[in-house]
């Protein structure tokens, strides 16, 4: 029996009803050997930040990398697990990950200028320029020239990346290789979702203008591309309640999507999520929230949690400190550090564009205390109207306890 894959339906939920449908997409972007190297599967550490490479750490291995994201495709909870190619056809193609999984597979299909991060490198920081490293058949089947029944064995969407600079031969110039890669991509059936990062030079537009900039230039790539060439959904970096409003308000159909950028305090991403979803957002997709978490597992659970609801940013994150507590992992902050909100950078190469997340609001002035939680939680599905902050803070607790270990 083949198993439904939540991202097709949410897209049909979202679709059917634009404006009412309460379905959210969380994508793991674990792409990242596709920008830094050795440094993509993060370091082992004992504790510190981590942001920070020093003092006597190592990076995980690929091996690590890799049997981290068959973990998170175990748990079943994301709806994307975003590859590299060579990940994806091991996982996919020759292990059969996804074959009877909710989520569904995808794959790098482009790696531009601005994603080059090696060590010592600075390519990523001259003005980006298109480039290709896979080919749609390495993502479907593993090798060139798929027949038509080995295009479903791999993934059949794919992440393609733009980066506009405010300059007509660069712009052009992306711009005509994004509409080759949709020309080949509608030929042979592999969908995509489009990520538009910011400027990753200076000066380009400024600060004041760049939401409105990037809007606008979504608009304009997308109008002359008919449905069966435009993507699934966006990934942008969020600017702020105005910028999401306007661009869903503008088209409601078109699934707009956050990405993590640096990772932060555990409030950061939460906060994140919780605010694109309030103005309008459809999907979230972290990379490196997710891959320098403590226990990756538990912060995707919380990410989920958020997503559908269940609880807000701040009771999540003290929530996630309490399973690590419980799971004896040493948090890489303290409760009080990790309650806080960061400025955080929104590019591969650390450059200076930011990403904006208005601070949650006070608790009101003489509002009820939260009760305490002493109500029996026994069914699986317990009905969360019903019960007070602390009553669901039990249940997740327990039950991330008993999935966790």
């Amino acid at each position: 029996m083949t198993v439904k894959k939540t991202l097709d339906e949410k897209l049909r939920s979202i679709h059917a009803d634009p404006l009412g449908s309460p379905e959210f997409i969380i994508a793991d972007a674990k792409d990242a050997d596709m920008a830094f190297g050795m440094s993509a599967p993060g370091v082992v550490r004992s504790g510190g930040s981590p942001e920070s490479h020093s003092g006597e750490v190592r990076f995980k291995t690929l091996a690590e990398y890799r049997d981290q994201i068959r973990q998170v495709i175990d748990q079943e909870i994301v709806d994307i697990v975003l590859m590299s190619a060579s990940t994806c056809e091991l996982l996919a193609i020759n292990e059969r990950r996804f074959e009877n999984s909710p989520i569904t597979p995808a794959a790098r299909a482009n790696d531009a200028t601005d994603v080059h991060v090696p060590r010592g490198g600075s390519v990523h920081t001259e003005p980006a320029r298109p480039f290709r490293t896979a080919n749609i058949d390495h993502m479907q089947c593993g090798h060139l020239d798929c027949s038509t029944a080995q295009r479903v064995l791999g993934a059949n969407l794919g992440l393609y990346s733009v980066t506009f600079l405010n300059d007509q031969e660069r712009d052009l110039e992306t711009l005509a290789r994004y509409k080759e890669f949709r020309e080949e991509a509608e030929r042979k059936g592999f969908r995509h979702f489009l990520e538009i990062f910011d400027p990753n030079v200076p000066d380009a537009v400024t600060t004041e203008q760049l939401p409105a900039f990037i809007n606008d230039l979504i608009a304009r790539t997308l109008a002359g591309v008919p449905q069966a060439g435009r993507p699934v959904f966006l990934k942008i970096v969020y600017h702020g309640p105005k910028a999401m409003e306007e661009l869903v308000t503008y088209d409601p159909h078109l699934v707009v999507g956050v990405l993590g950028g640096a990772a932060g305090t555990t409030l950061d991403a939460f906060q994140l999520l919780h605010q694109a979803k309030k103005y309008g957002g459809r999907a979230a997709l972290f990379g490196r929230k997710i891959n320098q978490a403590e226990n990756q597992l538990a912060f995707i659970e919380f990410l989920r949690l958020i997503a559908d609801g269940v609880i807000a940013p701040e009771e999540a994150v003290r929530a996630y400190h309490s399973v690590l507590q419980k799971l004896e992992v040493t948090p890489h902050r303290s409760l009080e550090q990790d309650l806080t909100l960061q400025t955080g950078v929104m590019s591969y190469g650390r450059g200076s564009t930011t990403i904006s997340i208005p601070k949650p609001a006070a608790a009101t002035q003489g509002s009820a205390p939260p009760q305490p939680a002493t109500a029996e939680i026994a069914t699986d599905k317990p009905d969360f109207a019903k019960m007070t902050s602390e009553q669901r803070l039990k249940y997740h607790l327990d039950r991330l306890k008993r999935s966790l270990g």
